[in-house]
């Protein structure tokens, strides 16, 4: 198919980096990949290991957003890279691609109620998150790709009950 390239990572090599656009979903051929968030930083935590038939890349190939995460070749990586234009022809003969990005989507849908269900419960009881709880908040809410910082969900948060 026309515009699908193989491409090889080395170990340590970043395939993905968040806050960048990328066009391209990627399918994991061969070998392993960690996914982070505020990779490098102070704020730096793993998300997942990612194996073969893996595929990542979505938000950047289907919605032109900025990835939410990095992420870098554990080992070497053989992966193949689908550009938007090349998606619909691939998706007629790897059917199970389609199923895995569903189910990662909604991993991640669920993972993000838990945690805002967990966050709201902490504010409704009246608790002050410690700074290790605000800390992994933090990490969470910008890997979600939803606020650049906690003040900001904070103060809408308490926009939204004032408004209520």
């Amino acid at each position: 198919m026309a515009g699908i390239q193989m491409v090889k990572y080395s170990e340590g090599d970043i395939i993905l980096k968040e806050d960048e656009i990328n066009e391209y979903l990627f399918k994991i051929i061969n070998g392993h990949a960690e996914v982070y968030i505020g990779y490098r930083t102070d704020h730096e935590a793993l998300i997942k290991i990612l194996g073969e038939q893996s595929c990542f890349g979505e938000l950047g190939m289907l919605l032109h957003k900025p990835s939410i995460y990095t992420v870098v070749a554990f080992s070497n990586v053989l992966v193949m890279k689908i550009p938007e234009d090349s998606f619909g022809e691939f998706v007629k003969t790897n059917h199970q691609v389609v199923l895995n990005m569903l189910r990662n989507t909604t991993e991640t849908m669920l993972t993000f109620k838990l945690h805002i269900d967990l966050l709201l419960q902490e504010i409704e009881n009246g608790n002050i998150p410690n700074e290790t709880t605000l800390n992994n908040v933090k990490k969470l809410i910008k890997g979600y790709g939803i606020y650049k910082s906690i003040d900001q969900a904070v103060y809408d948060l308490k926009k939204k009950e004032y408004n209520n």
